[in-house]
């Protein structure tokens, strides 16, 4: 791993249930990451997703009218805005004082957290989470989402699914839908999948409320997650 980290942060994880934030999330979050992240002279470059909030904002809209999809998609956007303006007040002058909208952009930021957000209609968070490693010269994405594990079927409906430990992007794409929409619910969408494999990227999936081992990772020890890597 190298000295500038991007951070997929769900949505779910700071907001697990429609007008709740959980407090203690975004206290043990801040301090792992000045403490694992910053204190080590690393770069956090932490990209935030929607979650309960852009859920109940959709889901408002769709009692009133029939929103077209790229509305919703803008409302989704907003979400992840204010997630991200929430991630870089709470870490204060060691964030850079804009959040980025643009994961194309690159900013030379002095300090040692960037924050950003989603971008445009059609974007997934995780895709924005491979443009700005691309942006940027990373290697690797860790996600932050509300699962233990990638499984071979979706668990839910499928008591045989298995879960998976490492596995590479070729074979993880065999185990989701080829198509994105809004919403998806995949441990990482296919279109950002896509473009992780083609740029080479590892993304580890590891769940954002066992913050123990997301500093496993970052020490590069053993996780319990998923490491979906690039093909040989």
């Amino acid at each position: 791993m190298n000295n500038r980290i991007i951070i997929s942060l769900g949505g779910s994880i700071m907001s697990p249930r429609p007008g709740y934030l959980d407090i203690n999330f975004l206290k043990k979050f801040r301090q792992i990451v000045l403490k694992h992240i910053v204190a080590k002279k690393r770069q956090a470059i932490i990209v935030t997703g929607g979650g309960q909030l852009n859920k109940q904002y959709n889901q408002a809209v769709k009692k009133v009218i029939q929103p077209k999809p790229i509305e919703l998609d803008r409302l989704g956007i907003a979400a992840t805005r204010f997630h991200a303006e929430l991630i870089r007040i709470i870490f204060g002058g060691f964030a850079h004082p804009e959040v980025l909208t643009n994961p194309t952009r690159r900013i030379k930021a002095k300090q040692p957290i960037i924050c950003a957000c989603g971008w445009k209609p059609g974007c997934s968070t995780d895709k924005d989470a491979v443009l700005l490693a691309s942006t940027f010269g990373c290697s690797e994405i860790i996600n932050l989402t509300n699962i233990d594990f990638v499984y071979t079927k979706d668990p839910r409906k499928f008591p045989e699914a298995k879960r998976v430990l490492e596995t590479t992007w070729s074979k993880y794409l065999k185990m989701i839908p080829s198509r994105w929409s809004p919403r998806l619910n995949t441990p990482f969408d296919p279109i950002a999948s896509r473009l992780a494999q083609k740029n080479r990227l590892n993304v580890a999936i590891i769940n954002g409320r066992k913050l123990g081992q997301f500093i496993r990772h970052l020490a590069d020890q053993p996780f319990r997650g998923t490491l979906i890597k690039r093909d040989k």
